[in-house]
């Protein structure tokens, strides 16, 4: 699109003023999404969207409406937790999706899923400007113009944050004005989904010296009542299908790996990731489910698919990878690499089985649908010694 077009600070919103365009904002419900409806407010447009795209994340659906409504935007809640399952997660279980093998990603996951459902609610309703909230410490800024851009959005769209910065604090006293005080307690930021909750800043700032309040966590706090335990996955051509052989729709069953898997303190990660320009920045998040289904996937496709297939998958994988957090979502490498890794997960058909304790996930039976594997060493050393030896002693032909 053209630079013009590009929302990039506050007063570019002027020109969305003088249009008096319809405008659709990508909202959460958190503080920089209320802030940025109350800069719209303080502006005169009159024709705002409140679009939230619900992917199973922390969403208060009364209290982002009450918010929407208090500067005079249309709250719109879209349920996609199936969709994202769908078109996201699952690729992302098959591509054993992690930050240089860090963490699993998240926010590179549900950012294209986000923007193209803002593109399509802005197409059907005119909309000419799809306005978010990510700033240059925040990865979500390429991931979502990214998006946008590859989709082929025509109008206006960015975040004014991208080059005007106010502190948490700033927007925060200013929400307390307008009326909206409860934005004040507030000390870390936080981005969330079905397959993850991510926290930052405040007192996770500094990576030289961090603590993530307790208060933080909900899937993966221990129980200290829970006791040993055993589960199973069962994977049908790369689609995660049963635990303990009960079917389970993705949705379903992330949500309840997540209670289960997390009440033994499992899934917690923390890790650097690099901004645009190469800087660094801490997130911490717990992601049970996502824990043991890449864990899971990983030994079945190893009892299925080739060395040299795997070893080609690995170098894939990053290429996946890389193409979702640098906002290429929508583009030829990615989806060329996805073609690739989902044909190896035809193959990926079985059950991985675990035992779990406080702070333990054991594996203790892999069961492929066509394994590669041997179960009975002795018997195969036996049969081999036996055919190859016969082949070694027979005569040569014509001697």
């Amino acid at each position: 699109m053209k630079a013009d077009q590009r929302i990039r600070c506050v007063e570019d919103m002027a020109a969305i003023t003088r249009q008096n365009a319809r405008v659709v904002t990508l909202f959460s419900g958190g503080l920089d999404s209320a802030y940025l409806l109350y800069l719209l407010a303080e502006r005169g447009c009159r024709d705002i969207v409140a679009l939230t795209v619900d992917l199973g994340d922390d969403l208060d659906h009364e209290r982002t409406s009450a918010i929407a409504a208090h500067f005079g935007a249309r709250s719109h809640i879209v349920d996609r937790k199936g969709l994202f399952a769908q078109d996201a997660v699952l690729p992302a279980i098959a591509a054993q999706a992690k930050y240089l093998g860090i963490y699993p990603i998240s926010a590179s996951l549900s950012r294209p899923i986000i923007a193209r459902e803002a593109v399509r609610f802005a197409e059907s309703t005119d909309s000419t400007v799809i306005l978010h909230t990510a700033n240059q410490s925040q990865n979500s800024l390429r991931r979502l113009n990214g998006a946008l851009d590859q989709l082929g959005f025509g109008g206006h769209y960015g975040s004014p944050y991208e080059f005007s910065a106010l502190t948490r604090q700033e927007k925060a006293e200013a929400l307390r004005r307008a009326g909206l005080g409860h934005f004040e307690a507030r000390t870390h930021s936080g981005d969330s989904n079905l397959w993850c909750r991510e926290f930052e800043s405040g007192s996770l700032d500094d990576p030289e010296s961090f603590h993530a309040p307790t208060s933080l966590y909900r899937w993966s706090v221990p129980d200290d009542d829970a006791q040993p335990s055993s589960i199973a996955v069962r994977f049908t051509a790369g689609v995660p299908t049963h635990v303990d052989e009960q079917p389970m729709p993705l949705v379903t069953m992330i949500d309840y790996l997540n209670r289960h898997v997390g009440q033994y303190g499992l899934g917690r990660y923390a890790g650097l990731e690099h901004l645009d320009q190469g800087e660094k920045v801490l997130e911490v998040r717990e992601m049970p489910a996502a824990f043991l289904l890449l864990d899971a996937y990983r030994h079945l496709e190893t009892a299925t698919l080739g060395a040299d297939t795997l070893r080609m998958k690995l170098a894939i994988e990053q290429t996946w990878v890389i193409e979702a957090i640098e906002g290429r979502w929508f583009g030829d490498l990615k989806q060329a690499s996805e073609s690739f890794i989902a044909k190896t997960a035809l193959q990926v058909s079985g059950v991985v089985a675990y035992r779990l304790a406080r702070g333990s996930a054991e594996p203790c039976a892999i069961r492929a649908q066509k394994p590669l594997y041997l179960r009975d060493r002795d018997a195969w050393e036996k049969q081999v010694a036996a055919s190859r030896g016969r082949r070694m002693s027979a005569p040569a032909a014509g001697v």
